[in-house]
């Protein structure tokens, strides 16, 4: 059946004003064209479609665009329609200018960045054309608050095969990043009446603040040289573990550490909130398995694309203990990440274009860190570097009270560069370190050399 003329104008929004409607509507057209609301060359709808749509008869719109083409208003030629005019306008006012902030910095390697130039941008065009062709129509509804099934079905798929996770897709649930769901598990901890979640001496300050935002007091665990002490777990409801690769130090909670915090959690009836937050890049090591695999009834797994992929996608899951999955689940209420990223991620693991990028990733990360060694090695020897069995960071020791010193040097430089003080907690017993928390991820691969450079001119 052929379209109706309704269906083929564009739609344009106009208030006629005044007791003549021809008069109210040139007016308002004029108008629109004048303040730049309709820019050179914007096809106006039919006479026809905007009589219907103003509930005006055709001729007083025709008559209308008449006046505004002998006006030089618009332009009217066979076969093209009428067009707004080609005219000088006035540019809206600018807005007043903001101070711009002192010393932008040039180079960055904050930690926690991939390389975003890095993104697999055709290859998740693929995935998405196959991910959306193959989408039933009911895909495009509200859906399952966990998220789409093929992204559960195949997230439980690679993480018990890359990462060791013991994972069924009933009890994975897709959030929008890290912090969503950290967020959620906050929530419900504190409706099950903890209070207290005991965290690492050195982590990340916003963490602990969205926990503390759901009612519960932090309380930072003992630090020494193997890492996080979890012997030392005592009163408290749950404990936040970067047990794989501790951010930002960099080691490998030990296996006796391992098992202690699983007996805590039996023990006590405690919950293991497991943020494994960059366990697919591992270099000078065998790979260090999930620690929910040991106790996945009390371990809460949090992953994430945004060090895989790229934050920008807020794409992150959790994999939960039977008993939490229900809780959690309310209070998502519904899906909050969309259904096209959520099948193509699925469609990105399930044809290994995501193993692929990973160890592509992974070789470009390791020949970072490397040279990242050789060049403090070479021009500055008293500088320890530390932490680089794996990740997108290292940390750089540096001699007793210059770390502030160096931080400042580096902004002077146009580089941004973090200090192991701002990741310390503010509770912690652990005597202060004086480092730096270098990320090698974040550059593209045409500024590394360029941002390792700045680095170097700035260590002591």
């Amino acid at each position: 059946m052929p379209e109706s003329w309704a269906t083929l104008g564009v739609d344009l929004h106009l208030k006629p004003t005044g007791p003549r409607v021809r008069r109210g509507l040139t007016d308002a057209l004029r108008e629109a064209v004048r303040s730049g609301r309709l820019a050179p060359g914007t096809r106006l709808p039919s006479s026809r479609s905007l009589a219907a749509d103003l509930g005006v008869a055709r001729n007083t719109v025709a008559d209308a665009y008449a006046d505004l083409v002998a006006e030089g208003w618009l332009t009217a030629r066979q076969g093209s329609g009428t067009r707004v005019a080609d005219r000088a306008v006035p540019a809206p006012p600018a807005p007043p200018p903001h101070p711009r902030a002192p010393g932008r910095p040039t180079h960055s390697l904050d930690a926690g960045t991939p390389d975003l130039a890095a993104f697999p941008r055709a290859e998740w065009l693929r995935a998405a054309r196959r991910a959306l062709n193959a989408a039933p129509n009911d895909a495009l509804g509200y859906g399952d608050p966990r998220g789409r099934a093929e992204l559960r079905t195949a997230l439980a798929a690679y993480l018990s095969r890359a990462r060791g996770v013991r994972a069924d897709p009933e009890n994975v649930v897709v959030c929008s990043g890290f912090a969503h769901g950290l967020r959620l598990l906050g929530e419900v901890l504190h409706a099950r009446g903890a209070r207290t979640v005991a965290v690492e001496s050195y982590g990340l300050p916003p963490h602990w603040a969205l926990l503390e935002r759901a009612g519960l007091r932090t309380a930072p665990l003992p630090f020494d040289a193997h890492g996080t002490r979890t012997e030392d777990l005592d009163g408290e409801g749950a404990v936040l573990l970067t047990p794989a690769h501790q951010f930002p130090m960099g080691v490998a909670l030990r296996p006796e550490r391992r098992a202690a915090v699983i007996d805590w959690a039996r023990r006590t009836g405690g919950l293991v909130l497991e943020d494994d937050y960059d366990g697919e890049f591992r270099y000078d090591r065998q790979p260090v398995g999930a620690l929910q695999d040991l106790g996945p009834d009390h371990v809460a797994y949090l992953g994430t694309a945004s060090k895989s992929l790229a934050p920008g996608l807020r794409l992150a899951w959790l994999v939960l203990p039977p008993s939490l999955t229900p809780e959690v689940t309310r209070l998502v209420g519904s899906p909050t990440t969309g259904v096209l990223d959520q099948l193509t991620l699925a469609e990105f693991l399930t044809s290994g274009a995501y193993d692929r990028h990973v160890r592509a990733s992974r070789l470009r990360y390791r020949r970072r860190r490397d040279a990242l060694v050789e060049a403090v090695a070479a021009q500055a020897p008293d500088v320890r570097v530390t932490g680089i069995a794996a990740g997108l960071h290292a940390v750089l020791q540096l001699p007793p009270g210059t770390e502030d010193s160096v931080v400042r040097a580096a902004a002077w430089q146009g580089l941004a560069l973090m200090g192991l003080s701002r990741f310390r907690h503010t509770a912690a017993r652990a005597e202060p370190l004086d480092a730096l928390v270098v990320g090698y991820g974040g550059p593209s691969d045409r500024g590394w050399p360029a941002a390792l450079e700045a680095l170097c001119r700035v260590l002591p």
